[in-house]
């Protein structure tokens, strides 16, 4: 007999660097947990330490990752696991490539001022990127192209994570997702 499993939905948490796209994530994962739903994050910051511990920042490198990120996600999401993915994904086609995918998809922008991210970085990457140290930070020196048509905005500025977390809830509830 044959095996039918129901696909998993992914959330994809778009932003500039410290946006709160991992503290949303976590935000999110708790209220799916505290429904029985399992959800698995998948941070850039962690897997960007196993598939680039080197990493160069390049235009290349990066399209590179954001594929790679989408294909570990879709694996994920096309066997019956939940996945939040908290990566910046400066770019618009990194996002459409995830996108295009996985049918079950909410993409998630966190709308945040530069001076908010500068004042939450706790890794020093603005003010690095500020210094010249770092030239390819989204949002200064390398481009970051906030989302078209996301299907949920929060401005993490005025949200607290868990309100902005019962939006996302509430959007994937509202799409048929859980």
């Amino acid at each position: 007999m044959p095996v039918k499993i129901r696909p998993g939905f992914a959330v994809y948490l778009t932003g500039l660097p410290s946006s709160g796209k991992t503290t949303l994530a976590q935000a999110i994962r708790e209220i799916l947990s505290q429904e029985g739903i399992y959800a698995q994050v998948i941070d850039s910051d962690e897997m960007r330490r196993i598939l680039t511990p080197n990493p160069t920042y390049s235009s290349q490198e990066r399209d590179w990752f954001y594929e790679a990120l989408a294909f570990i996600a879709a694996l994920l999401v096309n066997n019956g696991v939940n996945v939040i993915i908290a990566a910046t994904a400066p770019l618009q086609a990194h996002r459409q490539a995830a996108r295009a995918r996985m049918d079950r998809f909410t993409e998630v922008h966190l709308s945040c001022s530069v001076e908010v991210c500068r004042a939450r970085d706790s890794k020093g990457l603005w003010e690095r990127a500020d210094a010249g140290e770092v030239r390819t930070l989204p949002g200064a020196g390398a481009p970051y192209e906030p989302p078209e048509s996301p299907e949920i905005s929060v401005n993490t500025e005025h949200l607290s994570a868990e309100a902005a977390a019962t939006l996302v809830i509430y959007q994937l509830k509202k799409k048929g997702f859980i």
